[in-house]
């Protein structure tokens, strides 16, 4: 998929580059099917034997086998495919823990793939600064309802309803890298049933 253009936004608001190897005792990459892209990219410029050190955590949720074998190519010293970000959170947690100085990490595809996997290294200590992120495919986003605090993946429209309280909610570009989510907002409070109509988030 190709690389995402932004508009340019408020300071929370993300900031996306291209993924580039560097030099480092080890490489995590993690990518969803969107950003599968980016790391074959990637492979392009890397140079012989990064990827003898390297452990690739691959999220290709719905779609499969979708480039599936041309990452088992790459010959990584550690491949793992998980159904969903949940069920690769342990693993994630596991190999950052375990990790030590040199370590580089690259994240790319969806926001939320981005959002939810550069927590899990805060978390733990790596300065956000030192994560390369490359955005490819949908720019649908990863929402908390600040009402009911609820998250809701994948939001594609502007306003959207929260799919835990029901509300309308008003997608705002101010981001949280503690929850990896954007914030949405009542968009009728002042005025209930004063509902825009839906636009797809560009």
């Amino acid at each position: 998929m190709p690389k995402t253009k932004f508009e340019p936004s408020i300071i929370s608001r993300p900031v996306y580059g291209e993924l580039k190897p560097k030099n480092g005792k080890s490489h995590l990459l993690i990518a969803d099917v969107e950003g599968a892209q980016a790391i074959l990219d990637l492979a392009k410029k890397a140079p012989t034997g990064f990827f003898n050190q390297a452990h690739i955590i691959y999220i290709p949720r719905h779609t499969g086998e979708t480039y599936l074998a041309k990452l088992q190519k790459l010959n990584a010293k550690q491949h793992y495919v998980g159904p969903s970000f949940g069920a690769a959170q342990q693993r994630i947690q596991r190999v950052l823990s375990d990790a030590h100085n040199g370590l580089q990490i690259y994240l790319a595809g969806s926001e939320g793939l981005i959002g939810q996997a550069m927590r899990e290294a805060i978390g733990l200590g790596f300065p956000h600064q030192a994560i390369q992120t490359e955005h490819r495919g949908s720019k649908a986003r990863r929402m908390q309802c600040v009402h009911c605090k609820g998250v809701t993946e994948d939001v594609s429209t502007d306003p959207f309803e929260c799919s835990h309280c029901g509300l309308s909610l008003f997608v705002r570009d101010h981001y949280s890298r503690r929850l990896a989510a954007f914030q949405g907002v009542c968009v009728d409070a002042e005025d209930p049933g004063n509902v825009p109509d839906k636009m797809e988030i560009t």
